[in-house]
């Protein structure tokens, strides 16, 4: 699964710089998938859809910090637990119970995510 920031949050921006995904953004940021990552160039997802790694996506949110799914691993392979949890003062980045992924397939994520580094 990912990690979500709720509706809680306070935009202290605490979480930001403790991601190795660098998945989390401020407020109305725009975000890429090469931010903080190996990727670069074209990727491909494996279900026949690509994008260029460097491409501005839209900001997920506009009113507080959030987390790019595709690219939060909950820290597996990096640490012991999402170090966006553990730095929280207000508890509000949480489990999302709509993302469920496997250990092994947040494992895969990160080594995709981090591939050309």
């Amino acid at each position: 699964m990912a990690i979500k920031i709720t509706d809680e949050c306070i935009n202290c921006g605490a979480c930001e710089p403790e991601c190795p995904n660098n998945a989390i953004y401020d407020a109305g940021a725009a975000w890429r998938f090469s931010d903080g990552t190996g990727l670069r160039g074209v990727i491909d997802f494996g279900d026949g859809n690509t994008l260029n790694a460097e491409e501005t996506q839209a900001a997920l949110s506009d009113d507080i910090y959030y987390i790019v799914p595709d690219k939060c691993t909950e820290c597996v392979g990096f640490h012991d637990e999402p170090q966006c949890a553990a730095v929280c003062p207000v508890d509000c980045c949480v489990d999302d119970e709509d993302i469920r992924e496997t250990e092994e397939e947040l494992l895969a994520k990160k080594d995709w995510l981090h591939i050309n580094e």
